[in-house]
C-alpha cells in the first residue's frame, strides 16, 4: 500500500572500523520527528568481505561484522521500543552468525526477542556456482582456490521482509544504496520498475552509504574547506518523499556541516558516469540532478531521472593469491633521508631474485613513487628534497618496503631483514614494525541476473 508519510532513514556507519558511538544520536533524531524511521549500518566492502569469508574458515561461528554488537547495543532497545527498523550488511559473510550474536545480545540487555531476516543468495562462492562463474570469467578465472564469490543484490528482498515484519534485515553483499531504496520500497509501494522513483532513492542512499563524509568528514581540509566540531561528527539523515526526492540533515546538536558543496563530492564520490549509475536496482542519471540548499545544516536533491536495470549483476571472486609481508624503520636526525635510501638499498640488494619490491619513504617518496621504486637509483637531490637545493634536509623520515610472494618462507624474508636493520643497516635505525598476511586476489564479472536467486528468511 502506498504511504504518503515521509520516511526517514538514518546511518550509523560508512565501513567496517566507523565510529561506534555514531548511531545514538541519529537514533534520538529519528524517534524525535516523529515519522517512520529506519537505521542503517554500511559496514561491508569487497576487502572487508573476503577477510570474512577467511574468519569463517577458522570459525565457523564468525564471519560477521566483529564490531556489531558495539553498534548495535547503544541503540537496539530504543529502535526496538519505538518500531526504528534496522537495515544492515553486516552478515558480511556468515549472516545467520549476524543474526544469532543479535538474538544474544538482545537477550543479554534483557529486550524481547527481536524479529530478524536473513537475505540469502548474495555467497556464489559454493561448487554449485562454479559453472557459472567459469562461464562468466572464462580465461580470468582463478586457477588458485577461492576465498569468496558475492553478488552485488538489490533493494527487492529488503522491501519483502520489512513488508513480512522484520524489526531487523541482515544482509550480505547488497549493493550500497539498496540499504535505503529497499525501505522505501516497502514504505511507498512503488512498482519495481518505477525508474525515477527508484533512482532517486538509490541516489539518497548513496549520499548516507559512506556515512559522515558528507556531513563534512571527508570534506574537510583546514583553512580551505573549514568542518566545525570535527570531534563530534554527526551522521546524516536523508528524509524521502513520495516522489523520492531527498532533504539531507543530521541530528541536532551535533558536528560537522551538510550543504551543497559536501553533498555534492558525496553524489559524485565513485561515479564512474554521471549519466549512468549502474546499480541492481536501477540506472540512476544525475546529469540534470539539482542540489539545493534549504535551511542549516539542510540539502535537497530533486531531478535525478532513472533507466531500467541492468540485464545482470556484478560479482567479486576472491581468491587466495600467496603472502604479503611488509616492514617499516624510521631514521632521524642530520642525513636522515640518505640513512633511509641506504637502508632501501641494502634490501633491495638482499633481497634480489625473491621479486620486485615496493620501497617508499613515508613523507617523501610514498604518495608520487611507484611500485618500481625507480625513486631509488636517482640522488638525494632528485627526489623530492626539501630545501630545492640538493641537501638533504629531511629530519624525520620512514622507511616502508612490502613483497608479494606465493611462497611464506620467501615473503617471511622480508621481515627478518627489515628486522636485521636494527644493527646491520645504517645508524640510527629505530621503530621497526612488520606484518605477513595472506594475499588475496579479486577479479570481477557479470552473470545474468536470473542466475542469482535472492530470498529472505525469518530466523527463529
Amino acid at each position: 500500500m502506498a504511504n504518503n508519510t515521509h520516511l526517514r532513514v538514518g546511518c550509523a556507519a560508512g565501513f567496517s572500523g566507523d565510529r561506534t558511538d555514531a548511531a545514538l544520536p541519529v537514533v534520538q533524531a529519528l524517534i524525535a520527528s516523529g515519522q517512520p524511521s529506519v537505521l542503517i549500518f554500511e559496514t561491508l566492502a569487497e576487502r572487508t568481505l573476503a577477510l570474512a569469508q577467511l574468519a569463517r574458515r577458522t570459525d565457523p561461528d564468525s564471519g560477521y561484522e566483529p564490531l556489531l554488537a558495539d553498534l548495535l547495543r547503544p541503540v537496539l532497545g530504543l529502535c526496538l521500543a519505538h518500531g526504528v527498523r534496522i537495515v544492515s550488511n553486516f552478515g558480511a559473510a556468515n549472516p545467520h552468525g549476524a543474526a544469532r550474536r543479535i538474538q544474544a545480545l538482545a537477550a543479554e540487555l534483557g529486550l524481547a526477542r527481536p524479529r530478524i531476516a536473513v537475505l540469502q543468495g548474495d555467497d556464489l562462492s559454493g561448487p554449485a556456482h562454479r559453472a557459472l562463474l567459469q562461464d562468466a570469467l572464462g580465461s580470468a578465472m582463478p586457477t588458485e582456490p577461492i576465498v569468496s564469490a558475492n553478488a552485488y543484490i538489490g533493494a527487492q528482498a529488503i522491501a519483502d521482509a520489512l513488508r513480512a515484519g522484520a524489526d531487523i534485515v541482515v544482509c550480505g553483499r547488497v549493493a550500497d544504496p539498496s540499504l535505503v531504496l529497499g525501505p522505501a520500497l516497502a514504505h511507498y509501494g512503488w512498482a519495481l520498475d518505477d525508474w525515477d522513483r527508484l533512482a532517486r532513492a538509490t541516489m539518497a542512499g548513496h549520499l548516507l552509504e559512506c556515512g559522515a563524509q558528507v556531513t563534512g568528514g571527508y570534506f574537510a581540509d583546514p583553512g580551505y574547506k573549514d568542518v566545525p566540531g570535527l570531534a563530534q561528527l554527526g551522521y546524516p539523515i536523508a528524509e524521502i518523499d513520495a516522489d523520492g526526492h531527498c532533504t539531507i540533515t543530521k541530528p541536532p546538536g551535533t558536528g560537522g556541516r551538510i550543504d551543497e558543496r559536501t553533498v555534492k563530492e558525496q553524489l559524485l564520490y565513485e561515479l564512474h558516469d554521471p549519466a549512468a549509475y549502474l546499480t541492481p536496482d536501477v540506472v540512476a542519471d544525475i546529469t540534470r540532478a539539482r542540489v539545493q540548499a534549504v535551511g542549516t545544516d539542510a540539502v535537497r536533491l530533486t531531478g535525478v531521472q532513472g533507466h531500467a536495470q541492468p540485464p545482470t549483476l556484478k560479482v567479486n571472486v576472491c581468491f587466495e593469491s600467496g603472502w604479503f609481508a611488509e616492514g617499516e624503520i624510521s631514521y632521524a636526525g642530520p642525513r636522515a633521508q640518505a640513512r633511509a635510501r641506504l637502508a632501501g638499498e641494502v634490501l633491495r640488494e638482499r633481497l634480489a631474485g625473491l621479486g620486485p619490491l615496493r620501497i617508499d619513504l613515508i613523507g617523501v617518496t610514498s604518495i608520487f613513487g611507484d611500485d618500481t621504486s625507480r625513486w631509488l637509483d636517482a640522488p638525494a637531490s632528485d627526489s623530492n628534497s626539501n630545501s630545492g637545493d640538493g641537501r638533504d634536509d629531511v629530519r624525520d623520515v620512514r622507511l616502508r618496503v612490502a613483497l608479494q610472494h606465493r611462497d611464506h618462507a620467501s615473503a617471511q624474508r622480508l621481515v627478518r631483514e627489515v628486522t636485521a636493520l636494527y644493527t646491520c643497516g645504517p645508524a640510527g635505525g629505530g621503530g621497526v614494525r612488520t606484518a605477513m598476511r595472506p594475499r588475496l586476489g579479486t577479479v570481477s564479472c557479470l552473470v545474468p541476473r536470473d542466475a542469482v536467486a535472492v530470498r529472505f528468511e525469518m530466523v527463529d
